[in-house]
């Protein structure tokens, strides 16, 4: 039997699984959330407590302020804030697995604008499949909701978004970033949560654990994983890993929500993997050639 201490690979690989069911676990506790809180108020909750735990974590006192590119951090942080808030609004109206699903068309689409092969045709065509097949066409099922569709393809643009502005230099570590970007999401949602109706409640601390728990599971967990795992990773490896997320979304709305998927949908989860899998596989390829 191999000794998992002398394969770090391997426990790269596990941690960023852990990472993504615990990302993914998260949107499952956000639902039950809803049932009590407005959709804005979690969104905005998750990101202040997140922002704060990672503070803490990435001891983001020891940044150097006057190197902050305030206009990269601003960008990233609005991007972090619209994807955040209109992926919870759409997973308030659509199953977790659907939803991701959707969404996910925002970093395939930037992955593939910026591929230059002669599959990417095959995997745009698969990414489209995919689409179509998330619609329930059985007639005895319940129709999505189009503005929980509208809020998934929302936040997958801001996810686009969020991924360009994050490679944008911000004069910090990539930890810090992120402590600051979250930060900035939060000064962004937060006075809509307010002047929306934030319930004192949330505060109660019977409440706030669960607030706690979700920042933790959807943000520090999360990101403290993978910047281990990336360590001992090939960029190969964490995008083709990161593919699998419609399905972990899909499980966890099953496990911890009870979703039923039709098999068509099953179906579809399948092939917009395969497809984000395929552009990650050739454009990580096509880098290797250059």
């Amino acid at each position: 039997m191999p000794n998992l201490k002398n394969t770090p690979h391997v426990q790269a690989l596990f941690l960023l699984l852990i990472a993504m069911i615990s990302m993914q676990s998260s949107g499952s506790l956000a639902k039950i959330l809803f049932n009590q809180f407005p959709v804005l108020t979690v969104s905005s909750l998750r990101l202040l407590l997140g922002s704060l735990i990672l503070a803490v974590i990435f001891r983001i006192w020891q940044a150097n302020f006057k190197q902050v590119r305030w206009k990269a951090i601003i960008s990233y942080g609005v991007a972090l804030a619209g994807m955040n808030a209109l992926f919870y609004l759409s997973i308030n109206r659509l199953p977790l697995g659907i939803a991701v699903s959707f969404e996910f068309i925002g970093p395939l689409s930037v992955a593939l604008f910026y591929a230059r092969q002669k599959f990417d045709f095959i995997w745009v065509g698969l990414a489209v499949l995919g689409l179509a097949l998330l619609f329930p066409f059985d007639q005895a099922s319940q129709p999505l909701d189009p503005i929980g569709i509208a809020f998934a393809l929302g936040a997958g643009a801001c996810w686009a978004l969020y991924i360009v502005a994050g490679q944008r230099p911000s004069g910090l570590s990539g930890n810090h970033t992120v402590c600051l970007g979250m930060f900035v999401g939060m000064l962004c949602l937060l006075p809509i949560a307010l002047f929306t109706g934030m319930p004192a409640s949330v505060f109660e601390p019977s409440n706030l654990i669960y607030f706690i728990a979700l920042a933790i599971l959807a943000s520090a967990l999360p990101f403290t994983l993978e910047m281990i795992a990336l360590r001992n990773l090939s960029a190969l490896s964490f995008g083709t890993l990161m593919s699998v997320e419609p399905a972990i979304a899909a499980l966890s709305g099953f496990v911890f929500l009870g979703e039923q998927l039709l098999w068509t949908q099953w179906l579809a989860l399948a092939v917009i993997i395969a497809s984000s899998i395929g552009c990650t596989v050739t454009t990580q390829q096509a880098k290797q050639r250059k």
